[in-house]
């Protein structure tokens, strides 16, 4: 009896800094090979959306030109908004795993609650898509993406090895060092760490006061098993995320004191 041929996976990827971004490029690049490759991402910029969906006004694709072979699309939502046309509109069928990034700047810690790049991520998992989210600790347009390529490589290659549960999501971030300094990878938890915010107040050119918020990145949480720490010690950090946000011990312990 002749073995069945495996089927040829199919890769969503997205991101939340813009189909232009040199990270979505470093991206598809590192996993082309590894399947059929499409892209749907956002047309500008949405880093900081969230899991912010368009409901408001239509929503428009594009087809562009990507890398060599490659199918993609612009989409003039966000992130979210990515995920849920391309299921529907462009491959009119569930990917077999989703990819979001690379991300330009870092999404450890709290930054996964505001992350358009892991909320895309989070919205395929919310679809039964298998995802990450992959970050450089890198800001700058013309960050240096050669150390993130290799392991976004060894991470994809691995979720496309297993048969995971249909709600995994990963949220990966990538010190910004050559790859021969990074010691490895490290399975961490979420570090406790938030910005101290502050706006600051100022006049525009009619004299009206407009604000612009800014931030210090504070870390409470010095333990050695999370993101942060990883990051810090020059570990590629995975964080396994979920969409379920209830507090298990809280709702026993309410369960058990609170009477009505």
């Amino acid at each position: 009896m002749k073995s069945r041929k495996k089927e040829t996976p199919v890769i969503l990827i997205t991101n939340d800094d813009s189909i232009s971004a040199p990270g979505i490029k470093a991206l598809a690049e590192a996993v082309k090979d590894l399947g059929r490759v499409v892209v749907v991402a956002p047309d500008k910029p949405q880093s900081g959306m969230g899991h912010a969906i368009t409901i408001g006004h239509p929503l428009r694709l594009h087809k562009q030109y990507f890398l060599d072979e490659i199918e993609a699309y612009s989409c003039s939502g966000t992130p979210v908004d990515c995920v849920k046309i391309a299921v529907d509109k462009v491959l009119h069928r569930k990917p077999d795993i989703c990819l979001s990034g690379i991300n330009h700047g870092a999404n450890h810690s709290i930054n996964v609650i505001y992350s358009g790049t892991m909320s895309a991520a989070i919205e395929a998992s919310i679809e039964s898509i298998p995802s990450a989210g992959f970050s450089l600790l890198d800001y700058s347009v013309e960050a240096d993406f050669s150390a993130s390529k290799v392991y976004v490589r060894k991470i994809v290659e691995k979720m496309l090895q297993q048969k995971h549960d249909k709600h995994f999501t990963l949220n990966v971030n990538i010190p910004a060092v050559d790859v021969s300094l990074i010691k490895g990878v490290k399975i961490c938890r979420q570090a406790y760490a938030k910005y101290d915010e502050k706006f600051l107040e100022r006049k525009d050119p009619h004299g009206r006061n407009y604000f612009w918020l800014t931030g210090e990145f504070m870390n409470f949480d010095k333990a050695k098993d999370t993101d942060v720490w990883a990051l810090k010690n020059n570990y590629v950090s995975i964080v396994p995320v979920q969409f379920d946000l209830t507090n298990y011990n809280t709702k026993n312990q309410l369960e058990k004191k609170w009477k009505f």
